[in-house]
């Protein structure tokens, strides 16, 4: 869907341009200019990605979402075979390090478009008159 001014997209719509690594507005420019570098901005719509503030919650998702994974293989690969240690590392390092980084520039886009899509920003407070 070509972007209109003014028009939000969906979350749907928002999570696959997240996915896809491309302007949470537009959907056509691309976010990064290196692997986990962002650009800019937008060199289709010009959005200004100043706004951007992913943090580590990506590698906080990919860090518990990768521990699950390679934590219960190896459990149950000790469990059931109970194989000498260098067999573990020659298993698990490889698989940690594909579980860990493969999905985490995806896991940046994805939390940038939505943050788009919500319009979230830092917190501020709120002066009130005392009472």
């Amino acid at each position: 869907m070509p972007f209109m001014p003014g028009e939000t997209p969906t979350v749907t719509e928002s999570a696959l341009r997240g996915l896809a690594c491309r302007c949470p507005r537009c959907g056509k420019g691309k976010l990064f200019s290196g692997y986990l570098n962002l650009r800019p901005n937008c060199d289709a719509c010009g959005l200004d990605y100043a706004f951007i503030d992913a943090g580590d919650g990506p590698a906080v998702f990919i860090i518990l979402f990768a521990g699950a994974i390679v934590v219960g293989s190896a459990l149950i690969v000790e469990v059931k075979y109970q194989p000498p240690l260098w067999v573990h590392a020659v298993l698990w390092l490889p698989l940690m390090l594909a579980v860990t980084l493969w999905p985490l520039r995806a896991m940046k886009s994805l939390l940038i478009a939505l943050q788009f899509h919500h319009k979230a920003a830092e917190g501020r407070l709120i002066d009130q008159a005392p009472k």
